[in-house]
């Protein structure tokens, strides 16, 4: 009799110890798989960091430009580092869950205080970065110009006549500003 009650807590200890490491690699597998049993995802944020730098903000960057006008353009520099004071860092990451890692670099770099030269790799036009942040993937960028036919389909606006504005309150008469 006690041979079984020993040889039973051996069992369910046993039994214990297995039910908790494979509840423990099953916790583990939800973590790789990021999902539960693939219908429920726990919500991940997008993180950004740094300037979204375009093609078209690179390309006003020209040499003999002050630090201030670069500044006016691109934004704070993500690295202005006291070692080296003559390089600007621009910086820009983009981590979004099942996509890939966006990351661009663009360095500005001065002589004094004037615009020496910049390193830009290949950066996205503004329609590309807008398409390639956007959630939805048939984005249609909005039309910004008018085409020269639909120009001439515009009704002229009628000009306005001017009103005569008559003077309002006393009429006053001033001395003459010489002395005599």
């Amino acid at each position: 009799m006690l041979r079984t009650s020993t040889f039973r807590r051996c069992l369910g200890a046993l039994l214990a110890g297995l039910a908790l490491s494979g509840a423990l690699s099953g916790c583990e597998s939800l973590q790789r798989t990021d999902s539960l049993f693939g219908l429920i995802t726990p919500y991940r944020i997008d993180i950004v960091q740094g300037n979204a730098i375009t093609k078209e903000q690179a390309a006003l960057i020209k040499p003999g430009m002050s630090r201030l006008q670069v500044r006016d353009i691109l934004g704070t520099p993500l690295l202005t580092d006291p070692f080296h004071a003559q390089r600007w860092d621009y910086l820009f990451t983009l981590r979004r869950p099942n996509t890939q890692l966006q990351r661009r670099s663009v360095v500005v770099s001065f002589d004094g205080d004037v615009v020496k030269g910049i390193e830009a790799g290949d950066l996205p036009s503004e329609r590309e970065f807008v398409a390639s942040i956007s959630r939805f993937k048939d984005v249609r960028a909005p039309k910004l110009e008018l085409s020269e036919d639909e120009r001439k389909a515009l009704p002229i606006p009628p000009r306005p006549a001017a009103p005569v504005v008559e003077p309002e309150g006393p009429v006053r008469s001033y001395p003459p500003l010489e002395a005599s």
